[in-house]
């Protein structure tokens, strides 16, 4: 019997538990309250613990520290969406209550189960019961309660696994929107497949799943510069190119090769290629003269060419520092329409994501930190981006970040619209939070599978309009929905009806839609624009 955990188990059960969870990923994000193809909670949870997992592989000790500050570290830059968030928390909570451990016992392990579980409540603005947290909670306390009475971990691990699954299984009488949706929580699902991954590995049974480590998704800045994180010191102020031709007679390979070693002692990013007819060189180093000298031994030179990477960098510096903003805004966008109306209002940086595709608090933090202000606006849209992008303040270095809780596209555009670059920040960000209040927003999909919720009984496929909160509307045409939706959202106060048509809408059927909702509402303006968006026929906003 197993009484204690080491570091290369422990390495082993975090490995094996993001395998499981992979396999059960697609599984876990068709638990989604709304039936809708955009359910990411898996997604997000694998996508974290595998970040994790790549710190993990890149951790060449056994100790149980480095192995607890990789998986904590690992997991805070790779959470996206909420589930990931909360996943994130969970992990850091345990890793602290183990890191100064030689080796885990069933009592610490319920110690650090139950951190975990009450270091994710803290991260949670309103924790809400029926959700992972419930489950983490449930597994933590059960635990504490446990120990003694289970010492080795062949018979506490299943004990726990058992009291989580039932506690996923009560999550629908917790939450009711859970109940009307029929399913259970996602996020608890998902926390119990770590879980049971962990106990597969300590018991030696195999698990086949993937671990996949993808980068981040590339930033698109609207700002050309250069990364001033990257001008730092210069070892090597001289970058030496130039030719050796004509080479003497007595020249041989070996003489080459004799070359490219004096040249590694002399700087760096040495690279000489060619053959006794033409040899191409070049180098960094601080003594290029010492360079062209030992060339010279081989042949003649040319097209020699020295530049001043000091002076290069001086430049650069100067250049960053002048084109400094005092503030700028960062958007998370799907959509290359929607992309474009954002860098139309101004926004400096945008990451690709939103539903289905949540950026990671990392890809976040690095999106502002290449952005050349020292104060900047990030705009989520997206409610389970939120709190990937608080997590992100903790990630950037040298800015000041403000969050503006945009839940969706429309509010996003209504807080960039609001942004003054004459006004303080402190001026900006009040305006901007205030301007979220202006604008209602809809969305128009289609449902991923048959159920009953929010008084509609829904077939797998139907065209369904919703607002951030439940269903409003169905139907089997999407201009009908659209019409519906908007009847439902609209105030006597709006004066503007928005659309915005996604990549599977044709601009011909946008703009007769556009026409009937004119007609319908003749005292609004009604305008439409290309959104590109994935998943969603239209996004609608009211103002």
């Amino acid at each position: 019997m197993q009484k204690t955990i080491n570091g290369a188990m422990l390495k082993n059960m975090i490995i094996t538990a993001a395998k499981l969870l992979d396999i059960n990923r697609v599984t876990i994000d068709s638990l989604n309250v709304f039936p809708v193809s955009d359910g990411d909670t898996g997604t997000n949870m694998s996508l974290t613990i595998q970040s994790a997992v790549k710190e993990l592989l890149n951790c060449n000790s056994n100790g149980i520290y480095d192995i607890a500050e990789a998986v904590s570290k690992g997991a805070l830059r790779g959470a996206r969406g909420n589930s990931g968030v909360i996943l994130s928390q969970v992990l850091r909570g345990f890793c602290n209550s183990i890191k100064e451990a030689q080796s885990i016992d069933t009592k610490l392990f319920a110690q650090a189960l139950q951190n975990g579980a009450k270091v994710a409540y803290g991260a949670v603005s309103k924790p809400k019961e029926g959700t992972m947290l419930t489950v983490a909670r449930a597994v933590g306390e059960h635990a504490v309660q446990i120990k003694s009475k289970h010492k080795d971990f062949e018979t506490f691990l299943p004990e726990l696994i058992n009291k989580g699954n039932e506690t996923v299984e009560l999550t629908p009488e917790l939450l009711p929107v859970l109940k009307k949706a029929g399913v259970v929580d996602a996020g608890g699902k998902g926390l119990m497949c770590l879980y049971e991954g962990m106990y597969k590995a300590l018991i030696g049974e195999e698990v086949g799943g993937n671990i996949v480590i993808n980068d981040a998704k590339p930033v698109d800045t609207a700002m050309e510069h250069a990364d001033i994180m990257s001008l730092g010191v210069i070892e090597f102020a001289y970058c030496t190119e130039f030719f050796i031709i004509n080479i003497k007679k007595k020249t041989t390979l070996a003489d080459i090769e004799k070359l490219r070693e004096k040249l590694m002692a002399l700087g760096d990013c040495v690279i000489v290629i060619g053959d006794l007819e033409l040899v191409k060189v070049h180098v960094h180093t601080n003594k290029p003269g010492v360079a062209l000298s030992y060339a010279l031994e081989l042949g003649e030179l040319d097209k020699v060419k020295i530049e001043n990477m000091l002076e290069q960098n001086r430049e650069l510096k100067k250049k960053y520092e002048a084109e400094k903003k005092d503030m700028a805004m960062l958007a998370i966008s799907a959509g290359e329409g929607l992309s474009d109306i954002f860098r139309d209002l101004t926004v400096d940086g945008i990451i690709e994501g939103g539903q289905s595709m949540n950026p990671s608090a990392s890809s976040i933090a690095d999106a502002a930190q290449r952005i050349n202000a020292d104060t900047i606006f990030v705009l989520p849209n997206n409610k389970n981006i939120i709190l990937a992008a608080e997590q992100a303040k903790s990630l950037v270095e040298g800015r000041t970040i403000h969050v503006i809780p945009t839940k969706n596209i429309p509010q996003g555009f209504a807080a960039a619209l609001a942004f003054d670059p004459e006004l303080s920040a402190e001026e900006n960000k009040a305006n901007m939070i205030h301007a979220l209040d202006n604008v209602t927003a809809g969305q128009v999909t289609y449902a991923v599978r048959t159920t009953k919720i929010d008084g509609f009984s829904l077939q797998e496929g139907d065209i369904i309009g919703l607002d951030n909160k439940k269903i409003l509307a169905k139907g089997d045409n999407i201009a009908d929905v659209v019409t519906d939706l908007v009847q439902k959202l609209k105030s006597t106060s709006d004066e503007i009806i928005t659309l915005y048509y996604g990549e599977d809408v044709s601009e011909t059927d946008a703009e007769q839609l556009q026409a009937l909702l004119q007609e319908k509402y003749p005292e609004c303006d009604v305008e439409i624009n290309y959104g590109g968006q994935p998943i969603y026929y239209y996004l609608i906003a009211l103002e």
